[in-house]
């Protein structure tokens, strides 16, 4: 505003931009572009899953020959030829468990997927009789309080806490691993709690260990391939909720995710 010398106002200048006529377009422009992003996604979905299948072949191929080769020669190398044959054999294993890793990931956004209602400790007892070796072998002791049922494709549950249980016992301390599993319910969404007594994890590297590949260690220190948990959080995520952890090293870890409730 202009005022004068007494504070009165004498004029004024304004800017007035007339959004009604584009407001159309923009939603149209904005539709556009959201499709264009599902076809995209559903492009590079589709490309993982036929890559990785069509890679499977001539990989199981090479490690054929190579199990061949073994055989037929073995006898003829010497240590150094030796230690080469192993690292090639290491190597297709590695691809191919790469390449199964992938699909079980590009399978997250699968079509046949539905919501159902699953009772969460079904979904427990189903992925620890999937584990049961790998607990016994490591003692590991598995509690759960009271659970609820939720609605969440059932096959993805069962991943979900699979994935958790199995890096708990993966990553322990000098401890037999105990892990305990628990749910709180707030207004909108269940809230799980994967709690172990491992080697924890450090502040700053939280974000990174749920992007797809991503290792802290190494796979003579842990094996893995370091996509469990980015599968986690595709599945979660797709389906509404969300997934972080709280943790420290050598304090253990607590993984939290949310499925959102439903009338049931």
């Amino acid at each position: 505003a202009l005022r004068d010398s007494a504070g009165r106002v004498e004029g004024g200048i304004g800017c007035l931009v007339d959004l009604s006529t584009p407001f159309p377009q923009m939603q149209a422009e904005l539709a556009r572009k959201a499709k264009e992003l599902e076809r995209s996604n559903a492009e590079l979905e589709q490309f993982a899953y036929v890559a990785s299948h069509d890679l499977q072949e001539p990989l199981r191929m090479i490690r054929g020959y190579l199990g061949l080769l073994e055989k037929a020669h073995a006898q003829d190398f010497d240590e150094k030829s030796k230690d080469f044959m192993r690292f090639a054999m290491d190597g297709a294993d590695r691809m191919q468990r790469m390449i199964k890793d992938v699909l079980a990931y590009s399978r997250v956004s699968d079509s046949t997927a539905q919501l159902v209602i699953v009772p969460a400790q079904d979904a427990i007892a189903e992925a620890m009789a999937n584990l049961r070796t790998k607990i016994d072998e490591n003692a590991a002791v598995i509690t759960c309080g009271d659970l609820p049922e939720v609605m969440f494709d059932r096959l993805h549950l069962v991943q979900i806490f699979q994935n958790l249980m199995s890096n708990a016992i993966t990553y322990r301390s000098a401890e037999p691993p105990a892990i305990a599993i628990s749910a709180v319910g707030h207004a909108h969404e269940w809230e799980f709690i994967v709690r172990d007594n491992g080697i924890g994890i450090d502040p700053e590297h939280q974000q990174k260990i749920f992007k797809i590949f991503q290792r802290l260690h190494s796979r003579t220190e842990y094996p893995g391939s370091g996509i469990g948990l980015a599968i986690c959080k595709k599945s979660i995520e797709r389906w509404g909720g969300r997934i972080w952890v709280s943790s420290a090293p050598a304090r253990g870890s607590e993984f939290h995710f949310t499925i959102p409730r439903h009338d049931i």
